[in-house]
């Protein structure tokens, strides 16, 4: 279509030289330009570029020709025919390497989505195929269990299902870590708000004393992402505190960032093992498999947050979550601070 109606537009402009001498300078302008243009909103083979500037040139250049032997104008003027050729030359090989890395790129990327796509089906079929079978195994495992009377046999059917439940707690995180990598759009949500609805989620599950604290005011976040980043960092909360401990999770913000904070006073980690989660290693000793805060990288990373873990034995935890008010091109920058922790007990300012 754009093709006709520059042919439809040269033809005109053409005309409009040859019966306007001495004012043949604007269409012949204008049909030079109309081709540029051409060049670069349409895709074309060389030839055909080829061919459009000779027959461009040739009917250009007989008109130029014409009026500079009826002594209409300069013989100079007609100079402009060899130079526009050169110029469409230039712009003809500038737009075929453009158009050619275009396809090249729109190549690879339909490669990756596919990729990804392949990714996220073999990981959800994977954690769908080994929910069942574990659930299975959970239920004929506890129904055994309930007719041993052999302290060890019990001993041991306990550890079966221990591992089932870890076993089926990997799997719910894989699941999370594909589901990171959705599109979950943003939107400004109130963080006092979302905390206290996220940890409320957990009050049942663990005999842990559980503080909320909060300045008023909204975030940029995706609720399905901070609810995943969140109940990660107080899964692990859970797993090294004690019934009794205290888990606070806060917020507060400055003019640029918001500051999450979850805090614990359980049993901490050494130096050993906070310099193996800053170079995302799961610990030898741990039961974890490090999917927790791989999720938890994955989403402060892409929203140009960083994390920080303030950590000493027999002492607690705090990690440590600021995300700018807006996107930045930051990445992930993860540190770990061993020092004395923060006393939860304190009232907040």
């Amino acid at each position: 279509m754009l093709r006709l109606a520059w042919v439809a537009g040269a033809c005109l402009c053409a005309i409009a030289m040859y019966l306007m001498p001495r004012q043949e300078t604007v269409p012949f302008h204008l049909i030079w330009l109309g081709l540029f243009l051409l060049f670069g909103l349409t895709p074309w083979r060389p030839l055909e570029m080829l061919v459009m500037a000779i027959s461009t040139a040739a009917v250009t250049g007989a008109i130029e020709i014409h009026h500079a032997a009826q002594g209409w104008i300069e013989w100079s003027q007609t100079a402009e025919v060899p130079a526009s050729v050169a110029l469409a030359a230039v712009i003809a090989t500038y737009l075929r390497r453009r158009h050619v890395a275009l396809m090249e790129l729109a190549r690879v990327a339909e490669a990756e989505r596919r990729r990804a796509e392949q990714r996220q089906f073999l990981v959800r079929k994977a954690s769908h195929e080994l929910r069942t079978p574990i659930t299975i195994a959970r239920g004929y495992t506890e129904l055994i269990a309930k007719h041993l009377i052999d302290k060890q046999d019990i001993k041991d059917a306990t550890m079966v299902l221990e591992e089932l439940d870890r076993l089926s707690e990997i799997t719910q995180r894989l699941l999370t870590l594909m589901q990171i990598d959705g599109d979950f759009r943003r939107r400004p949500l109130p963080l006092a708000t979302e905390l206290e609805r996220i940890v409320r989620r957990w009050i049942p599950a663990a005999d842990r004393r559980w503080r909320v604290a909060c300045d008023d005011g909204e975030i940029l976040a995706n609720r399905e992402r901070l609810e995943a980043t969140l109940d990660c960092l107080l899964d692990n909360a859970v797993k090294f505190t004690e019934p009794g401990d205290l888990i606070e999770v806060s917020g507060d913000h400055d003019d640029r960032a918001w500051v999450i904070k979850v805090c614990d006073t359980g049993r901490g980690m050494s130096t050993r093992d906070a310099a193996a989660l800053t170079a995302a290693q799961p610990l030898s000793h741990s039961s974890g498999t490090g999917l927790g805060l791989a999720t938890v990288r994955t989403v402060i990373g892409a929203w140009g947050g960083t994390m920080r873990i303030q950590a000493k034995p027999d002492t607690g935890t705090t990690v440590i979550l600021r995300l700018p008010h807006t996107m930045v091109d930051d990445s992930q920058v993860i540190s770990v601070e061993t020092g004395d922790s923060p006393d939860l007990r304190s009232p907040r300012r």
